[in-house]
């Protein structure tokens, strides 16, 4: 028998071995002699002391609070005692779908519940199982996995990604509770996001789209492009703009208004002092009987008439409603003069470098800065 203890707590096992009760030394633990029943016992129980040390080391490492009973589980490293790798994402799933409404927006847990899906079909595929425990893991696993989603499935580097991020999240959560002995793919590398051209409408295609005329028979086409003109002008989400109310609406002490609302993404405040545009689009769908400042409009719809829209302006680049809050980041605002900090808390981003992705210098700012700073630097003298 082996007995583990560990500050005022024990926990006891067997070893599976068994003796010439003679040759037992109950002092030194160990059998006497250089017989080989002794010289094999012996050996088994080194072996047996070293992996409760690597395990009671392991459970160290971590700095979070542990009983003999922890290293012995850890130890025996049992499958009943192993919690599996999808057990583990179901647990973290779990956790997730309780935030929600907190600091979690229900859209991100898809993202969670399809990477589970496509585990499971990996594993499945290469393990012939449909679980795995941490202990069977090893680092090849996360480069197969991502060769599995970009051969045989044909995923997007972005998408697959998103993936392999999650993956390595639920491996670290794992370790940090305790529930895998090893922090897997910690040193792994995740690939290198796609760079991405500017999505913010030109100046040309934006006063295309605003001076559209649209028959009257297309109502539905007048929506979206005023949904998408609001964009534009407040840099709303599409998720915001057909839920803001008019309890959105302030107005300050010198007679302005302004839009104050909860991104539906992150729950993070979106604060825009509204243009005589935006006021203007407020106005025209002013109705006291709905809820909402705008119509609502189905997403799968709203998509169809936007490329609808393109083609009827004659737009040189893809439309869909996000390129709104791209150009209201740099269209309506950087290039106007706005600080980028501003423009980031108009848009509700808790990280400026999220910011520097939507809002992009224009040629037209470029040159205007450059003028500005060759004004500025005109009375310089070079002294050598």
């Amino acid at each position: 028998m082996g007995r583990i203890t560990v500050n005022n707590s024990m926990s006891q096992f067997s070893l599976k071995l068994s003796c010439t009760p003679s040759l037992w030394n109950p002092r030194e633990s160990r059998l006497n002699g250089k017989s080989r029943e002794a010289v094999e016992v012996n050996g088994k129980i080194e072996m047996v002391l070293l992996s409760v040390h690597s395990a009671f080391d392991s459970l160290a490492e971590r700095k979070i609070p542990f009983d003999a009973t922890k290293v012995k589980d850890l130890f025996q490293g049992s499958m009943t005692k192993q919690t599996t790798l999808l057990a583990m994402f179901d647990y973290h799933i779990e956790q997730m779908q309780a935030r929600v409404g907190i600091d979690r927006c229900a859209t991100t847990i898809p993202t969670y519940t399809y990477t589970r899906r496509f585990v499971v079909e990996f594993v499945e595929k290469k393990f012939k199982t449909r679980d795995i425990a941490f202990g069977q893991l090893t680092e090849q696993f996360i480069r197969d996995f991502q060769e599995f989603c970009l051969g045989e499935k044909g995923m997007a580097m972005d998408t697959v990604r998103h993936f392999l991020a999650i993956l390595k999240k639920v491996c670290k959560i794992a370790y940090k509770e305790g529930h895998s002995e090893r922090h897997f793919f910690s040193h792994y590398k995740l690939p290198k996001q796609k760079e991405t051209t500017p999505k913010a409408l030109t100046r040309e295609d934006f006063e295309k789209l605003r001076d559209l005329e649209i028959p009257e028979s297309r109502c539905s086409h007048v929506i979206t492009r005023d949904l998408f003109l609001f964009a534009c002008y407040v840099g709303t989400a599409y998720a915001d703009v057909i839920s803001i109310t008019k309890e959105n609406l302030f107005t300050d002490d010198e007679g302005n208004l302004w839009l104050k609302y909860r991104r539906k993404k992150n729950e993070h405040l979106g604060r825009v002092k509204l243009l005589p545009e935006a006021i203007a689009l407020i106005e025209k769908y002013k109705d006291e009987s709905r809820e909402t400042l705008f119509p609502p409009q189905h997403y799968a719809t709203l998509r169809s008439n936007m490329k609808a829209l393109r083609v009827m302006a004659n737009l040189s680049q893809d439309l869909v409603y996000h390129v709104g809050r791209h150009s209201f980041a740099s269209l309506i605002t950087l290039e106007e003069g706005v600080p980028i900090e501003t423009i980031s808390r108009m848009l509700g981003h808790n990280n400026i470098q999220t910011t520097q992705i939507y809002a992009r210098v224009t040629p037209k700012k470029l040159f205007e800065d450059m003028d500005k700073f060759i004004e500025a630097t005109q009375d310089f003298k070079l002294i050598l």
